[in-house]
């Protein structure tokens, strides 16, 4: 009776992929997503946060909280233009005496502009009204003022003086700087803790200048309080003209000598430093990331993989990328190698055709021309060539093993 026996079913070997899986991607990736995310969510809470922001703060053109156009509307009832002038040549140009100069932000002028805008103002015969001018400016723009470092902790004062504007205004939101004056006639108005926060200096030309500790007397939110807009139009409306002088970017562009700022002058000194740290930081990060841990450990593979498919698989990767010049070449440097010691050519020469070559032909009574295209020739064009190069070179190794 025969028996017929069935082989056992070949187990089929799963398939296996290089390309990293889903899991793997987001285990790679999580971190930077985090952080775009979280960079995201930060620019939208500060976007979010900025929009509550002051735009157009003190131009009198602007309706919005923090702007003052209601405050040139009611000088407008009065009969008194109001003129914006966003450069420092017009600002001086305007300086008159039937005319108010308004200085929004004396601080962003550098020390000659202002300087020279005080040259243009204190012999005009009109007025000059600073608003919260620090001690940065106001030395310079009302010579004889000084600010205090530490501003009013309040902002609703009674005047306290006797200046006819003020007393006819009554208390007011002034507050914000404080200032002290060496001129005896000066009028000292709304003190905070014995400080003045709004001075007025009069002039031998028959001007003068108001020194204003705080800008909120000329918001259009708080014009309707105390009696802000009383002293706002009586300080701002003396003269038939007003010039609102809003400094833009290029005055604060120009530097003491008249030269031009670039962009990197304009960056705060600690925003460059705080730069360099992140440098710093993230060069000791790179190096502690790449640091190595010690000497390389050799590992035992998990499975023995023949030679044949090695080679296999590495003659694969050739053709795929065409690269018959690099697998013309790892032909031709084994050739060589393995050839030095049959002719008596040390292994360290083999790639020196001044030394292969002549061992060769003595050994084999060739040409070394040949040889020489042989072993060192250029890669072959097609694979055609290749195959025939390969032949050539076992045909080469198997006659000089030859007894």
């Amino acid at each position: 009776m025969t028996t017929e026996v069935t082989p056992p079913a070949t187990a089929t070997t799963p398939a296996t992929s290089t390309a990293p899986g889903a899991r793997l991607v987001w285990t790679r990736t999580r971190g930077i997503v985090l952080a775009v995310v979280l960079i995201l969510v930060t620019a939208v809470a500060m976007a979010a946060v900025r929009s509550q922001a002051r735009h157009g703060a003190l131009d009198p053109r602007s309706a919005d909280p923090y702007g003052s156009r209601a405050v040139a509307a009611l000088l407008a009832d009065r009969e008194v233009s109001t003129r914006v002038v966003t450069s420092l040549g017009a600002a001086r140009a305007a300086a008159g005496p039937d005319t108010t100069l308004l200085v929004a932000s004396p601080d962003l002028l550098t020390h000659r502009q202002q300087t020279g805008l005080h040259a243009a103002t204190a012999h005009s015969g009109g007025r000059t009204v600073l608003v919260a001018a620090g001690s940065s400016s106001v030395e310079r723009l009302a010579p004889g003022v000084s600010a205090d470092p530490a501003t009013s902790s309040g902002t609703t004062l009674e005047p306290g003086c006797a200046l006819p504007e003020a007393r006819r205004a009554g208390s007011a939101d002034t507050g914000g700087i404080r200032y002290t004056t060496t001129h005896v006639d000066a009028d000292s108005c709304y003190p905070s803790r014995r400080l003045a926060t709004l001075l007025r200096v009069p002039a031998t030309s028959g001007g003068d200048t108001v020194v204003l500790g705080a800008p909120d007397i000329l918001y259009n939110k708080r014009l309707d309080q105390q009696g802000n807009a009383s002293l706002a139009l009586q300080l701002l409306g003396s003269r038939h003209h007003l010039v609102w002088y809003l400094p833009s970017l290029s005055d604060t562009l120009a530097t003491d000598d008249g030269e031009r700022k670039n962009f990197l002058d304009l960056l705060p000194s600690g925003w460059l430093r705080a730069t360099l740290q992140l440098f710093v930081a993230a060069a000791l990060a790179a190096f502690w990331r790449a640091r190595r841990f010690g000497p390389l450990v050799p590992e035992r593979l998990p499975v023995a993989i023949r030679a044949s498919e090695t080679v296999e698989g590495r003659a694969r990767l050739y053709r795929k990328a065409d690269a018959r010049d690099r697998a013309a070449a790892a032909l031709r440097s084994t050739t060589r190698t393995r050839l030095a010691p049959l002719v008596g050519v040390p292994v360290a020469q083999a790639h020196a055709p001044e030394a292969l070559l002549p061992a060769l032909s003595a050994h084999l009574h060739g040409d070394g021309q040949a040889l020489h295209s042989l072993l060192f020739g250029p890669p072959p064009g097609d694979d055609a060539a290749l195959v025939a190069l390969t032949d050539q070179l076992d045909a080469l190794e198997r006659e000089v093993r030859r007894p």
